[in-house]
C-alpha cells in the first residue's frame, strides 16, 4: 500500500468505528480485524501502520468525530508527512480543502470530562487515560517458573511482569503451558484486596472469562472452592479451557439468569468466606486499551450501570458468612461507580464496615483505594473491602 492508500484505509476504518460507537456495534479491534480479513493484499507493515493511524486519531478526539476524515485531519494538521498523503491520488484521500471541518481535540466528551474532574482527576490525570497502555502478564504460581528474558518486574507484584510493547503473548511457550496470563498490573493489584487462604470458599460473582478467578485459585494453591458466576454465557464459557491450561481444578462455573440470581445462589447463602464483585462498569479506567469506549458512554448508560452495580452488590451481601469479606472492584474512575456506590451500600446494609486493603499502589479515595495511569502506571480502578457483621 502507498502512504496515501494507508491514509484512505484509516479514514474508512474510522468511519466504521465511529458508526459502531454511535449504534452500539462492534469494538474497534473487531472492526479492524474484519476490515483486513477482506483485504488480504495488505501486508503486516501496512496493517500495523494503518492501525497506528486509526488509534492515534481515536485518542486525539474527545467528542465523537463527524467522520473519519475529520478525525485524521487533526493528525495531519500536526504532521506534514501525513498531510501530504491527502493528494487526491486514485487510492488516496482527496486534497485538503480550505476550512474543512476537523474533529474536536480532547480527552472525552464534555459531560464526561466534567464528571472526571468532579471525581478528582485534573487535566494531566485525564490526559493519561488515553495514552498507550503497557503489556503486563501474571505468572501462574501453579506452574513451573516461565522463561521470560525480555520481561521487567513490576514493583509490589512478585508475579507481575511487563513485556515489551508488541509482544504476541499467545505465541509464547509460557502462555501455551499456562504459566502466564495477560493481566494489567492494576487488575492484579486490586484482586489482592480479597483476602484468601488455602481451603477457603470463594464466590467470584461477575467472573466474565475468569482472569481474576484464576489469580484467586493460584493464591489459594488450588486448594478450596471457587464458584465463578456470570450472566454472559459466552464469556463464562471461556473460563473452563483457561482453567485447564492453568492447572486450576477448584473452580465451578454457574450461569446466572438475570433477575433470578438469588434463587440460583441459594445454596451459597451465608457460606462464602469471601465474595469478589468485579462489577460491570463504564470502563473509564481502561481507555488506554479501548479509547473509542469513551464515545459509547452516555449519562443514561452510566445510570444503568450504577443501577446494575447496586443490584449485584445486594445479591453478593447475603452470600458472605458472618465476618467474611466482600471486595468491590470497578475499572472506573467516576465517583458514582466507586465511593458513592460503597457509601450507598453501607447505608442499605447496617452493620457492615469497610477495611482498607493494603495494596502495593494506589491512594485512599472515599472508603476504598483508587489507582490510575498518571499516578500508578496502571489502568484505572477503584476497590473497596467490606466486612460482614
Amino acid at each position: 500500500m502507498t502512504p496515501a492508500a494507508r491514509s484512505q484505509a484509516a479514514i474508512e476504518l474510522l468511519d466504521a468505528i465511529i458508526g459502531a460507537a454511535r449504534t452500539g456495534g462492534a469494538a474497534a479491534d473487531t472492526v479492524i480485524q474484519r476490515y483486513f480479513a477482506a483485504r488480504r493484499y495488505a501486508g503486516s507493515k501496512d496493517r500495523r501502520a494503518v492501525r497506528e493511524l486509526v488509534y492515534a486519531a481515536i485518542r486525539s478526539s474527545g467528542e465523537v468525530p463527524p467522520n473519519g476524515r475529520a478525525a485524521l485531519l487533526v493528525l495531519a494538521d500536526a504532521d506534514p508527512v501525513l498531510a501530504a498523503t491527502f493528494d487526491g491520488s486514485p487510492r488516496g484521500p482527496a486534497a485538503i480543502a480550505p476550512g474543512e471541518p476537523r474533529a474536536g481535540r480532547g480527552v472525552a466528551p464534555q459531560w464526561l470530562a466534567q464528571a472526571l474532574a468532579a471525581s478528582g482527576l485534573d487535566a494531566a490525570a485525564q490526559a493519561a487515560l488515553v495514552e498507550r497502555a503497557p503489556l503486563d502478564v501474571r505468572i501462574n504460581g501453579l506452574k513451573p517458573a516461565p522463561d521470560l528474558p525480555d520481561a521487567a518486574p513490576i514493583a509490589g507484584l512478585p508475579e507481575g511482569r511487563r513485556l515489551p510493547s508488541g509482544t504476541v503473548v499467545d505465541t509464547l511457550p509460557a502462555f501455551a503451558e499456562g504459566a502466564i496470563e495477560v493481566q494489567d498490573a492494576g487488575s492484579q493489584m486490586v484482586g489482592l484486596a480479597l483476602p484468601v487462604e488455602l481451603g477457603m470458599a470463594i464466590v467470584d460473582l461477575c467472573a466474565g472469562a475468569g482472569g481474576k478467578t484464576l489469580a484467586l485459585a493460584a493464591r489459594m494453591g488450588n486448594r478450596g472452592r471457587i464458584l465463578a458466576c456470570d450472566t454472559d454465557r459466552t464469556r463464562l464459557s471461556r473460563l473452563a479451557p483457561r482453567a485447564q491450561r492453568a492447572g486450576v481444578s477448584i473452580v465451578e462455573t454457574r450461569l446466572l439468569d438475570p433477575g433470578r440470581e438469588a434463587a440460583t445462589l441459594s445454596d451459597w447463602q451465608g457460606r462464602a468466606d469471601g465474595v469478589l464483585v468485579d462489577a460491570p462498569c463504564s470502563g473509564t479506567g481502561t481507555w488506554r486499551r479501548n479509547p473509542e469506549a469513551r464515545w459509547r458512554l452516555t449519562p443514561q448508560r452510566l445510570a444503568r450501570l450504577v443501577a446494575t452495580q447496586t443490584h449485584v452488590l445486594d445479591i453478593a451481601a447475603p452470600l458472605v458468612r458472618p465476618g467474611g469479606s466482600l471486595t468491590y472492584i470497578v475499572c472506573s474512575l467516576l465517583d458514582a461507580e466507586g465511593p458513592e456506590q460503597v457509601a450507598a451500600f453501607l447505608a442499605r446494609h447496617p452493620g457492615w464496615r469497610t477495611d482498607t486493603p493494603p495494596l502495593p499502589a494506589g491512594s485512599p479515595h472515599g472508603a476504598g483505594i483508587r489507582l490510575h495511569p498518571a499516578a500508578d502506571d496502571t489502568d484505572g480502578f477503584f476497590v473497596a473491602r467490606l466486612i460482614a457483621p
